[in-house]
């Protein structure tokens, strides 16, 4: 007979086939430059640095026409304020933060062990709303700011004035097939373009302050409107400090940072449990970062501020979310202008591409770990298609517009930094390292503030935030519901006496009974009365009978590792089991067993006392209520063979 040809899948098989084949999880195979490769491709922290620059040092492009346009002539003193806080609050804690969590997970992860249970699940999530609000706005803001360098480059067609919205849809859609294809690291290209960015802007900055050195009266004419329009120091100061959250889109950079640490090369004697030279190199790479980053934010708006016209920051104007550009075309000439529009254009849309990465492994590290999305989050295409389509609206909705998004970024920036210096001061207060978390505290003070007066500010940033939150808690809970009967058990061990205690009444096939017991009661009296009700309701043998004990732990977790351990009590063979959910627990232990032992597990209840709905909700809240209709469905889910799934008595 000849062989027939292979039967080929229908365009939907495929396509579904297509969408859920590379995941954002394994090891050297991310979609983007915050993987985790596999050891021998990791970098130097030098060249990883330059992934961290996608984020922070391409804030360049916007941030002194973003801080002109919000502070006037007291732009200068805010943004050295902005440095001092960076150097001396988020740098310290950031630094903590590598050295706490040094796996890439960040001040969230931090806060997730420092607040367990559905408290800390629940600040994960506002988290991760923060986090995406700042991540999303990254990518919309940037390709909205590529635009403004491309539309007003004088060398770009005229049509294309107007249609920036298009433009910047374009730029994000383009993004969005890199990602279909397949996005591997590329710290190569990141140091490149890092590199010729800094350069350009050194070269624009040096010759601007060769400028202000020509022609000392710029200077002078904004020393004179700073101190006419504020004549009192301590005023000026006061005004910087008032005016400084709105200058938050420079410390973009720091979350980025520990997101990136799995790219380090430490040393050869480095552990997974301790990773003592990523941690040195993530050290140097936030400090140097910082350093590079503060010196370009304090010269960049100097000259900027001294050099423009005001009236060229407003919206429409030829420094609008362009100072910098607007200065290399005046004083380098329209080619050197049209070649920093073009590295300015390129490193903005690859600080998207960053951010894109950063949701890529953020989302599927979370939220289903915690039940809260379906399983196909955890694969990087359907994310990118979430992703673009968010992209896509929150453009729609703000028109392209770089200073219209500044307020929800400046305020997803915020939020990530203070919750990283609150974290840092309840880890060390744990550790009670006095004078640290003195430290500590002052400058989480400090965040709160400027976080607090930001949303006071700009109410449109927090709405914004709100928005992500509020769809991220949607999305989670009816995932969360939607999966309540999986198994969710990733793996199940029997411990030595648990083994030989099924091996020895499990054997010769017999059938295994398996007695739900509440270990609330462990008493003797209350083995012997749970015993004879079981026999009575159910005819139950002398022989093969065991007690089985579901204590919860955590019910806000989703996947555990199950552990079964044997223990004789008062003459009773007991199976104990430590979980999230007592149904899901007892499910994917009868399947093993089965599984295992070739015997078929037959489960006894008693039906749960009080209301049916009342039950269900602490099912899914507690792991508790409707034990054994919720066993059986989830062993129905589990095992489609009626005649291999586990049976189950209710009396």
């Amino acid at each position: 007979m000849e062989p027939s040809e292979p039967k080929r899948r229908s365009g939907s098989a495929a396509l579904r086939a297509w969408l859920v084949a590379e995941t954002a999880e394994s090891p050297g195979q991310h979609s983007g430059p915050h993987g985790r490769p596999k050891p021998e491709r990791r970098a130097h922290w030098f060249r990883v640095m330059c992934l961290t620059g996608l984020d922070y040092f391409s804030t360049l492009g916007y941030q002194p026409a973003i801080a002109a346009l919000a502070a006037g002539a007291v732009a200068p003193i805010a943004t050295i304020v902005l440095v001092a806080v960076t150097l001396a609050g988020a740098l310290p804690v950031y630094r903590k933060v590598a050295e706490v969590s040094p796996h890439g997970t960040g001040s969230i992860a931090m806060l997730a062990n420092l607040l367990p249970r559905w408290g800390g699940k629940l600040v994960v999530l506002a988290l991760l709303g923060f986090a995406a609000t700042d991540f999303m706005i990254t990518i919309t803001l940037s390709a909205a700011d590529a635009t403004a360098h491309l539309v007003e480059n004088p060398f770009a067609p005229t049509a294309l004035k107007g249609q920036e919205v298009v433009i910047t849809l374009a730029l994000v859609a383009g993004l969005g097939v890199v990602f279909l294809r397949g996005f591997r690291e590329a710290i190569s290209i990141a140091t490149v373009l890092v590199g010729v960015f800094l350069a350009a802007n050194l070269v624009v900055i040096s010759v601007s302050i060769v400028e202000l050195v020509r022609r000392p009266v710029v200077l002078g004419d904004w020393w004179s409107v700073l101190t006419t329009q504020h004549g009192n120091p301590l005023f000026v100061i006061a005004i910087a400090l008032v005016v400084f959250p709105k200058l938050a889109l420079g410390l973009s950079g720091f979350e980025t940072g520990v997101a990136v640490m799995p790219q380090i090369r430490g040393d050869a004697t480095d552990t997974e449990e301790r990773p003592t030279g990523r941690i040195r190199g993530a050290k140097r790479l936030l400090t140097t970062s910082a350093l590079i980053m503060s010196a370009f934010l304090v010269t960049s708006s100097i000259t900027t501020v001294a050099l423009i016209p005001a009236a060229e920051f407003q919206e429409g104007g030829a420094a609008n979310g362009r100072a910098l550009a607007y200065l290399a075309h005046k004083y380098l000439g329209e080619g050197f202008g049209t070649g920093y529009d073009l590295i300015t254009i390129a490193i903005l849309w690859f600080a998207g591409a960053s951010a894109m990465a950063g949701l890529l492994n953020l989302v599927p590290r979370y939220l289903p770990r915690f039940g809260m999305a379906p399983e196909w989050a955890r694969a990087t295409r359907p994310l990118v298609l979430v992703f673009t389509a968010i992209a896509f609206l929150v453009t729609i909705v703000f028109q392209a517009s770089v200073d219209a998004q500044g307020a929800a970024y400046a305020t997803g920036v915020l939020v990530l930094i203070t919750s990283a210096a609150v974290a840092v001061t309840l880890h060390v207060r744990r550790q009670h390292k006095r004078g640290a978390t003195i430290g500590f505290g002052i400058i989480s003070v400090v965040f709160i503030y400027t976080t607090v007066a930001n949303v006071f500010e700009r109410p449109d940033g927090i709405r914004i935030a709100g928005l992500f939150i509020l769809g991220i808690l949607v999305v989670s809970f009816v995932s969360r519901i939607a999966r309540s009967t999986e198994l969710r058990a990733t793996s199940v061990t029997l411990d030595p006496t648990a083994y030989a205690m099924v091996e020895t009444l499990g054997g010769g096939g017999a059938p295994l009974r398996l007695i739900a017991h509440e270990p609330t009661d462990v008493s003797a009296d209350r083995y012997a009365a749970k015993l004879r009700h079981a026999r009575a309701a159910h005819g139950l043998p002398d022989a093969n009978v065991f007690f089985i004990e579901i204590e919860i732990v955590d019910s806000s977790d989703f996947a555990d590792e199950l552990v079964v351990c044997g223990v004789q009590r008062y003459g009773y063979s007991v199976l104990t089991v430590r979980s999230s959910s007592v149904s899901n627990a007892l499910a994917a232990v009868a399947i093993h067993l089965r599984a295992s032992f070739d015997v078929t597990p037959h489960l006894y209840f008693r039906w749960t006392e009080g209301s049916p709905v009342v039950n269900l909700l602490k099912f899914l809240l507690f792991g508790e209520g409707e034990i054994a209709p919720m066993t059986r469905e989830v062993l129905r889910e589990a095992e489609p063979s009626v005649q291999l799934r586990p049976w189950v008595h209710v009396g």
